[in-house]
């Protein structure tokens, strides 16, 4: 595999215009936007630049939330979001007189106006937007991560000191967590064909605990497990409203028991199909796709998306597309074909399918896959290959499955070569992958079973992965005899080649 080839597997964005409108309805976002027009006139506002009472009330009137706690605490939710993220700006217009002095809780110790970034939510591009939402996504993020705030109200109200200890808070472990989280739900989503398909939070949970090599979780794990999902089901609720995921919370009665009977929540094993939503389900959304993969080109994680190499040579496009889910693939090259005419395209394919490097029959394979798609017009450029040894088989494939005639019958030689690339390019491309180790399986039986004789002219092929072909042939065929004459005819290639 090549060292360029991407770590993660490419996401499909929707478009900027698409992404922005997601943000801009985003309930928490339009939230902070309605009180930064709100606050047009002017609207005091507290020492930390917080509303005070009776302007919350009228934030509260002006979002149409109900007069309770909850709805005080969305409005002053989204005041902060508008403060954090430049929809409103704070003027400082008091200050405490003297030393130790200190406003009233009630006194206004400055004025807040519209900020600069407001207007942009209108007249500003999609882009623009955006990096307001991402810097908005960045506090919520930081908020799901923060302690329970009456925990800390109780240690100051004792007196004490703060200490994180006595709370259970670590900032950095909860940060880590979250950001493990949001990668794997990341790298879920990439490798799921339907990506609005939900995770159970329990599954989530544990791919973040349980080792890799642990056949069967023990208690302690589990219980670990069961924290972790609750401390997840709170920061997600944190993190719906700015849009970043879709959740369905943990069943409320299924908390409500189990404190009442004054148990751990703890997850049983395993879970029951109708239990799962029960315990809470989540997806990252489109928008939250792209703020994940956001962060992580930030942190200098090379995270592709569908529409990356359509500016990018062939070269580039080949190597990348072996990595690459089939129906990203499909997308990538796509979109990589219409930026180009035709003709051109398959000529800088071919060209850029060439070579004798071990990942030669990759790029051969994802060419043939990428010009399958190409119309009629690249046909010149596939005629001018059919007398190049490497080019000349997969070229010959293209003509006849778009009913061209006149094609000359390939040679003998020619066949056996392609046969040996395309088996080079499907080892490389299972990667020990079961679906794909059965298909290669039938497909070396299904040659066998053909060609009589099939080892005694493979072995002559002149080929680099000739030798290491048969051995994988003899590895996969199932007939005992067949597999020894796969092993004599590796081992006669490799004398051939002086290996």
């Amino acid at each position: 595999m090549s060292a360029d080839r991407p770590t993660l597997p490419p996401v499909r964005l929707h478009s900027d215009a698409e992404l922005a409108r997601d943000a801009l309805s985003a309930p928490l976002f339009a939230r902070a936007a309605q009180l930064a027009r709100w606050a047009e006139p002017g609207v005091p506002v507290g020492v930390g630049g917080e509303l005070l009472q009776e302007q919350l009330a009228a934030a509260v009137d002006h979002l149409g939330l109900s007069a309770d706690e909850d709805g005080a605490g969305y409005a002053a939710e989204a005041w902060r979001l508008a403060v954090d993220t430049g929809l409103v700006e704070i003027e400082e217009t008091a200050e405490a007189d003297g030393e130790g002095d200190t406003l009233p809780d009630d006194a206004a110790a400055g004025t807040a106006a519209p900020g600069e970034e407001l207007p942009l939510l209108t007249s500003g591009s999609p882009q623009d937007i955006l990096d307001i939402w991402l810097g908005g996504m960045e506090t919520v993020l930081a908020d799901a991560v923060a302690p329970d705030l009456s925990d800390i109200a109780d240690q100051l109200a004792e007196g004490g000191e703060l200490d994180l200890d006595a709370i259970d808070w670590n900032p950095e472990e909860e940060a880590e967590l979250l950001d493990g989280i949001l990668g794997n739900l990341y790298l879920l989503t990439a490798l799921n064909e339907d990506p609005e398909q939900a995770v159970p939070l329990p599954a989530l949970a544990a791919s973040m605990i349980v080792p890799d090599d642990m056949d069967e979780p023990t208690d302690d794990i589990l219980e670990e497990v069961s924290e972790a999902m609750m401390r997840l089901d709170d920061q997600f609720r944190v993190l719906e409203p700015i849009g970043l995921v879709a959740y369905q919370p943990v069943d409320e009665a299924l908390i409500e028991e189990l404190d009442e009977d004054g148990a751990t929540t703890r997850v049983p094993e395993p879970l029951e199909d109708e239990d799962v939503s029960r315990y809470g389900m989540v997806r990252l959304t489109p928008l939250g796709v792209y703020a994940v993969r956001a962060r992580m080109l930030d942190a200098g994680v090379d995270a592709p998306a569908v529409g990356d190499l359509t500016d990018k040579g062939a070269d580039v496009l080949l190597d990348a597309l072996p990595g690459y889910p089939e129906p990203l693939a499909q997308a990538e090259s796509e979109q990589w074909l219409a930026a180009r005419k035709p003709l051109d395209a398959a000529r800088d394919l071919l060209a850029a399918a060439h070579g004798d490097d071990e990942n030669g029959p990759l790029r051969r394979l994802a060419c043939q896959q990428t010009l399958s798609l190409a119309g009629p017009e690249a046909e010149p450029a596939l005629r001018e290959v059919l007398d190049d040894k490497q080019l000349g088989g997969l070229a010959r494939v293209w003509l006849a499955e778009h009913g061209a005639t006149d094609v000359p019958e390939p040679s003998q030689d020619m066949i056996f070569w392609l046969t040996v690339d395309t088996i080079a390019a499907q080892l490389g491309a299972a990667d020990a992958v079961e679906e794909s180790a059965a298909e290669l399986r039938a497909l070396v039986e299904g040659l066998v079973g053909q060609h009589s004789g099939f080892f005694e002219a493979a072995w002559r092929v002149d080929h680099p992965a000739t030798a290491d072909v048969l051995e994988a042939m003899g590895r996969l065929h199932p007939d005992k005899k067949t597999a020894k004459e796969a092993r004599k005819a590796a081992f006669k290639a490799r004398s051939r080649q002086g290996s």
